[in-house]
């Protein structure tokens, strides 16, 4: 999918209020016919299109309360090797290609201190890995969010239709 426009965001919107909402009750809510919002709900549940249903699971219920950023600085003639071993680290959540101090950026979750010593030791395992830094989250201020962002674009298609 390349791209949602106001009625994909007020559809997904609405799917954050109500996960298990029918189409049926989807369609009654937004105004909008029954056919479309089948339709668009099958678009956006088309491969690449929105993220996995494990992605709403924090890693704190899976015991994993300790979140850590390390950036990585990494040999460049290694980059994909690298990258692909250190995607096998299970307790890799994420893993960002960056610019400054490091090439990469990592999210990562442990259970505790130690067991963040033990992935830390296995990221240095990993062929390619030059140098690491970690910074130990203390705090979670603001989750990742894109829902002001479908507000906006909802809000967007609002005025385009009064205007």
């Amino acid at each position: 999918m390349t791209s949602l426009d106001p009625t994909d965001a007020r559809i997904l919107l609405a799917l954050d209020e109500d996960p298990q909402a029918t189409v049926v009750a989807l369609a009654e809510r937004l105004g909008l016919a029954r056919n479309t919002v089948h339709a668009r709900l099958r678009r956006l549940n088309s491969p690449g299109s929105l993220g996995a249903h494990s992605r709403r699971v924090g890693p704190e219920v899976l015991g994993y309360p300790l979140t850590a950023l390390v950036t990585l600085s990494i040999s460049q003639q290694d980059r994909g090797r690298t990258t692909t071993l250190l995607s096998e680290i299970a307790e890799v959540i994420e893993l960002l290609a960056t610019t400054g101090d490091g090439d990469l950026l990592a999210r990562v979750v442990a259970r505790d201190t130690d067991d963040l010593h033990r992935v830390t030791e296995s990221i240095l395992a990993v062929p390619g890995i030059v140098r690491t830094s970690t910074a130990i989250v203390l705090r979670r201020v603001e989750s990742l969010r894109l829902a002001p962002l479908l507000r906006r674009l909802a809000e967007q298609g609002r005025l385009a239709e009064q205007g």
